[in-house]
């Protein structure tokens, strides 16, 4: 495979397509879920803006430096299944503690890549198990997508309709994009856009002072950690090695941890390989093989500038209506609870082990101030190491 010097001489309108396309796919629908989290956690507007320009800055730096460097589709981005997580518990923990649980994370994803760890910790750990606890974190979510919709039946129902008819008829255009800009014209025809919000004033992003717990250690930085390995990298690996590309793995791994971790410090949950993402900008849509690199470094360009501009973006966000909030975020979840409930499932032997998994983390239990995430992950790894024997 030759290489250009001059990567700008691999741009072709395939890999720019796809990069705007996945670029699309992180800054549309997780903002909603990132609002709902900061809104249960009492986040300042500054708290908030932060956790956007982190994840967003970070995870747009990571998605160019590694694809220039290994001239490999690798997108950087945050993780949503990460964020869905987080806003089931950020009303459990305080700031300083959300903040060092980010910070432990990225150490253990970083521990894992430099350990060589990743394959022998996804295979204890049944992906089955990881699944189930995530659906059942998310389920009152997709309920609460549900309800916000039949609140504003035309722009839900519409959305709904353009989500179906893009999915069975047009397979190159994402169906929750669709629906989410039809969702958008169809509130601006509706009801308008009134009150856009005032832009936060600028302030220059600040690391937070950390607050280290057993207890966030076990129930949020833990958790947070499997779900980035098995929902992102894993993925986002796997899809690259199915495209003929031999992606350094443990590095890869290694790299997500680090800036996952700094990340951390500046009030944000990751910056990882994205997983849906790295897969659409390594399949044949982005082009030529060799030059579908760029298309992760176009994804995260635009994702890098959206961070940037986050303190003028963030209130205009903040001030839709909350059932569209929660519309969006519904669509941005969907294809991950889908997914998380057919793989929960997918292992006829393991059945009995993901119900519970998935039960445990739906009703959201806290015991011996440990939250239903690592009763989940355990009750399940155990059924279904000692007694299915998995």
């Amino acid at each position: 495979m030759s290489l250009s010097a001059n990567p700008l001489r691999d741009l072709n309108q395939r890999n720019i397509a796809a990069g705007i396309v996945t670029s699309l796919l992180a800054i549309t629908g997780p903002p909603a879920i990132i609002l709902e989290a900061a809104a249960k956690g009492n986040f300042s507007t500054y708290q908030t803006v932060l956790w956007f320009f982190a994840i967003y800055v970070g995870g747009g730096i990571l998605g160019i430096i590694l694809p220039l460097r290994y001239r490999i589709p690798i997108v950087g981005a945050h993780s949503i299944t990460g964020v869905a997580f987080l806003a089931t518990v950020t009303g459990q923990f305080t700031y300083p503690e959300l903040i060092g649980a980010y910070l432990l994370s990225g150490l253990l994803i970083l521990a894992v890549g430099a350990l060589g760890a990743f394959a022998k910790l996804l295979a204890y750990v049944p992906k089955e198990i990881i699944s189930a606890m995530l659906a059942g974190m998310i389920t009152n979510y997709m309920l609460n997508f549900i309800v916000s919709a039949s609140q504003l039946p035309l722009v839900g129902g519409g959305a709904l309709l353009v989500f179906f008819y893009v999915s069975k008829n047009h397979r190159r255009v994402p169906p929750m994009l669709a629906a989410i800009v039809a969702g958008c014209a169809l509130l601006l025809v509706s009801h308008g856009i009134g009150s856009a919000g005032t832009a936060a004033a600028f302030a220059w992003p600040q690391p937070q002072a950390p607050q280290f717990s057993l207890t966030g250690f076990l129930s949020v930085a833990v958790p947070l950690a499997l779900l980035i390995l098995s929902n992102d990298c894993a993925v986002g690996l796997g899809a690259l090695e199915q495209n003929a590309y031999r992606p350094p793995v443990d590095r890869i791994v290694a790299l997500s941890g680090l800036f996952s971790a700094v990340t951390g410090l500046f009030g944000g949950q990751s910056a990882n390989i994205g997983g849906m993402m790295t897969a659409v900008c390594a399949g044949e849509e982005a082009g030529p093989r060799e030059k579908r690199y760029m298309a992760a470094v176009i994804s995260g360009a635009v994702i890098l500038i959206f961070g940037l501009f986050a303190w003028r973006l963030v209130p205009w966000i903040q001030a839709l209506p909350r059932p569209f909030i929660a519309i969006l975020g519904g669509f941005a979840l969907l294809g991950v609870f889908v997914n998380s409930l057919q793989i929960s499932f997918s292992r006829p032997s393991q059945k009995l082990s993901a119900t519970f998994a998935f039960i445990i983390a739906l009703a959201n239990i806290t015991v011996l101030n440990i939250s239903a995430p690592v009763w989940s992950l355990l009750a399940g790894t155990l059924i279904a190491r000692y007694i299915e024997k998995a």
